[in-house]
């Protein structure tokens, strides 16, 4: 592959979440073809071994951690660690995060914490700690947080995931406007139906509901795959997106011009009362 000398990530190092599959595999694969070496990380059991050796096949060093974003206390400590033993971080790519589908009134505070935890919470307390090692090295970095659609519009049956997804657009450009000053890019990318595991155990009529997806998705060619995200990224962590700055890229194929509904293809709301 070669690249533009404004899209050439050699000499940086960049941190994705979520690496082991889907988006997060795509994008650090992606980087690693544009010349950024990769810190790689996963929860626990994930499998990074087919990642990593996709990410050395294009040359690239790659160090694979195994920890839990959704233990907020914890994430101070280990990016010092990591950035004690990798070196500076040029590049933050906050991929990793959950989603439920379940009705309103079926939420409940351990599943609503959850998905916040991983959604919300880790994106922005792992965005705080990179950008202040950031700040001291000088780097003038690149933050990019993975939202959604559903952070722009939201979708029956996802509450807590619409609410997150809406969270991390804000905070983006909270994020754009206190460190701009330093140099420092926040941006979000925002995808919709892409073909990853994220929401493979939902309980819906998947034929059905996927069916009707493709008839309204305006692009031909139906759901988008991991790849098609992938410039995205890479405009907005090269130099080649230096003035970009507190913005969201929507990749969806044009769906956010017809949003379609998900309720019809659920179980039939049951009252709780």
């Amino acid at each position: 592959m070669t690249v533009p000398p404004s899209f050439d990530l050699s000499g940086r190092l960049a941190v994705v979440t979520g690496a082991a599959r889907g988006l997060g595999a795509a994008f650090a694969v992606g980087l690693a073809s544009a010349g950024a070496d990769l810190v790689l990380v996963d929860r626990p059991g994930a499998d990074l071994s087919p990642v990593v050796a996709a990410v050395t096949r294009h040359g690239r060093t790659c160090h694979p951690y195994s920890f839990d974003l959704s233990d907020t206390a914890a994430i101070a400590p280990w990016v010092d660690e990591v950035r004690r033993d990798r070196g500076p971080l040029h590049i933050l790519v906050n991929n990793a995060g959950v989603a439920r589908l379940e009705h309103f009134n079926e939420i409940t505070v351990a599943a609503w914490r959850e998905v916040m935890r991983v959604n919300v919470d880790a994106v922005f307390f792992l965005a705080q700690r990179v950008a202040e090692h950031m700040i001291a090295d000088g780097v003038p970095g690149r933050i990019v947080n993975i939202s959604s659609k559903n952070g722009l519009m939201a979708e029956a049956g996802l509450a807590h995931y619409n609410a997150s997804k809406g969270a991390v657009e804000l905070l983006t450009r909270s994020l754009a406007a206190e460190l701009g000053p330093h140099g420092i890019t926040a941006n979000t990318i925002a995808p919709g139906m892409i073909a990853t595991p994220i929401d493979g155990d939902f309980s819906l009529d998947r034929q059905a509901f996927e069916a009707a997806w493709e008839e309204r998705i305006p692009l031909r060619g139906g759901y988008g795959t991991p790849d098609d995200c992938v410039g995205a990224l890479l405009l907005l962590a090269s130099d080649a997106g230096r003035y970009i700055n507190g913005t969201h890229l929507v990749v969806d194929g044009g769906v956010l011009a017809d949003q379609m509904p998900r309720l019809r293809f659920m179980p039939p709301y049951r009252s709780t009362l």
